[in-house]
């Protein structure tokens, strides 16, 4: 049998039907969806205002934390908008060239904010293992750097996937059991082998978020033997908290991520709804949290953002 010609094989469009199973529910599906999405838009912009506009903040843990707040708007926008306007059924097509830009999207993203998660790991060693050291090497500058280096890490992993889901021939698939695109569940739509595009997944996968995952845990066994030798008690609980923030949100980012991650290339026997959904609750999820927890958890910025709030009282009084 020959194969067709790549060129003209993608299809115009693909249809997007949501959480398979589950239809009868999308409507009611939708309504914590947007309402995690709205408290994710407004606590990561309230996070972001602040940090930005207290100069005491301007320091290398408070923008890493934009950086993590940015990469939380960008993930939860580049997919919730889309799949709610497929569970309130307005609109279940996307364009071939748009379902690769949403899913490059995603992963980039994704990527970006791994990445970032290690350089706050390495910003909690340096404060608690190397405190006279911290500023003169996490000085803005390198600390900008870090965030150009994760940019161009994302690009250069995640740009490869385009490619590989052009090259293969649909046969006029085109609905995908799902609310947004993502690489596999693209590439399962073929009619040609997709074992490449699985183990470029696995191999990109390791090598970025896996990486940034074993390097977390090697810094923060370092934190805990370095914690163990302080001649003070009182030391660690106080160094303990600060790392507390950062623990959550690893535990958030990695957990569903990866399981996720793991059972859409070999679990065969996870229920699709099930698969579908935590995809769904690791975009949406985690950007809602993330500011909640750290807000709540640091002093400096809970008294920064409550001085906000009064300040905006104040002025709506006015």
């Amino acid at each position: 049998m020959s194969t067709p010609n790549v060129s003209g094989s993608h299809p115009a469009f693909f249809i997007l039907v949501g959480i398979p199973g589950m239809e009868k529910s999308h409507t009611w599906i939708s309504i914590p969806v947007c309402m995690m999405y709205s408290a994710a838009l407004l606590g990561n912009s309230v996070l972001l205002l602040t940090i930005v506009k207290e100069r005491s903040l301007h320091e290398p843990m408070y923008i890493f934390l934009c950086m993590l707040a940015v990469c939380d708007l960008l993930l939860s926008t580049a997919t919730v908008p889309k799949t709610l306007s497929i569970l309130w059924s307005l609109s279940t097509q996307i364009s071939f060239s748009g379902c690769l830009a949403q899913m490059f999207s995603i992963y980039f993203v994704f990527v970006a904010e791994s990445a970032v998660l290690l350089a706050m790991a390495f910003d909690r060693y340096m404060a608690i293992c190397d405190p006279l050291r911290y500023m003169t090497i996490l000085t803005r500058s390198v600390v900008g750097k870090v965030g150009v280096v994760a940019l161009i890490r994302s690009f250069c992993i995640m740009f490869p996937p385009i490619f590989l889901l052009k090259r293969l021939p649909y046969c006029g698939h085109n609905v995908m059991p799902h609310t947004y695109c993502e690489h596999i569940g693209v590439a399962r739509l073929a009619c040609a082998d997709i074992s490449v595009n699985i183990w470029y997944g696995v191999a990109a996968g390791f090598l970025s978020a896996g990486l940034d995952a074993i390097l977390i845990v090697v810094s923060y066994a370092l934190i805990f033997r370095c914690l163990w030798g302080l001649p003070s008690p009182r030391a660690s609980p106080k160094a303990l908290h600060t790392c507390g923030s950062h623990l959550c949100v690893i535990a958030m980012f990695y957990t569903p991520a990866f399981f996720s991650f793991l059972a859409h290339r070999f679990g065969q026997r996870v229920p699709q709804h099930v698969l579908i959904s935590l995809a769904n609750l690791y975009v949406v999820v985690p950007p809602m949290l993330n500011p909640i927890i750290y807000g709540v958890r640091t002093r400096q910025i809970w008294e920064h953002v409550a001085h906000l709030l009064r300040l905006g009282g104040l002025g709506s009084r006015a």
